[in-house]
């Protein structure tokens, strides 16, 4: 049994799923597929506009889910109107670590952080390559794979099992046993991911009901 995870660097809900996805990895393989929110045309330049629209909502997925969200977030990336939110180079080293040393997870974690707690400007390949190199990962040979990672393929296959499964945005969880995908409904388990883990340990139930929780759209994080 496998439990796939759809997310996107870029998507405060994942985030804020960051615990779950960790404490799932102690019951089971999980398997990322980065889904490009924010590629292509739907790229943005830091912006009042767009500080203005996600401040919010980060503050509700930090109340919601307990994830921290720094100063250097809110009152440094999100007032730097030269950064750019850019999915796709971030995706690209998730696939890099993934590749090289079977810690994609492990990285996309340490990215998630750089960007909501320390600010960081995830988009840029120098930072992608200083935190790669952070976590142990030999910098030549990450760059390499960095560089010859087929980005947007992934990203097509992963709105492809999204849709398969049923997701309607990121995160999404399923269950993979024996070919069959079980959509997952972690809104009950964001904070609990000991609990969580608890759960998945278990036998599970076909499809868990709907709650509140929302999830980040394909092209943004609309709550």
């Amino acid at each position: 049994m496998n439990l796939h995870y759809i997310y996107d660097p870029l998507c405060g809900w994942c985030y804020g799923a960051k615990p779950l996805v960790q404490a799932a990895q102690t019951v089971l393989p999980v398997i990322s597929h980065g889904g490009g929110m924010m590629t292509g045309a739907n790229r943005q330049t830091v912006s009042p506009q767009l500080r203005n629209y996600v401040m919010p909502h980060d503050r509700r997925i930090a109340e919601f889910t307990g994830q921290p969200f720094g100063e250097a977030y809110f009152e440094g990336l999100l007032r730097d109107e030269t950064a750019v939110f850019d999915s796709t180079p971030p995706i690209a080293a998730v696939l890099a670590a993934e590749q090289i040393a079977g810690r994609g997870l492990e990285l996309l974690g340490r990215l998630q952080t750089a960007h909501y707690l320390e600010g960081r400007r995830i988009a840029d390949e120098a930072v992608l390559l200083e935190l790669a190199n952070a976590i142990g990962l030999e910098q030549q040979v990450f760059q390499s794979a960095f560089q010859e990672a087929d980005t947007e393929r992934h990203i097509k296959a992963s709105r492809a099992l999204l849709a398969n499964v049923g997701g309607q945005g990121f995160p999404t969880f399923a269950l993979e046993h024996s070919g069959q995908f079980t959509l997952i409904d972690i809104g009950p388990w964001l904070g609990k991911p000991e609990d969580f883990a608890a759960w998945l340990s278990q036998s599970l139930p076909a499809q868990a009901s709907a709650t509140e929780f929302q999830a980040c759209g394909l092209d943004g994080c609309i709550h």
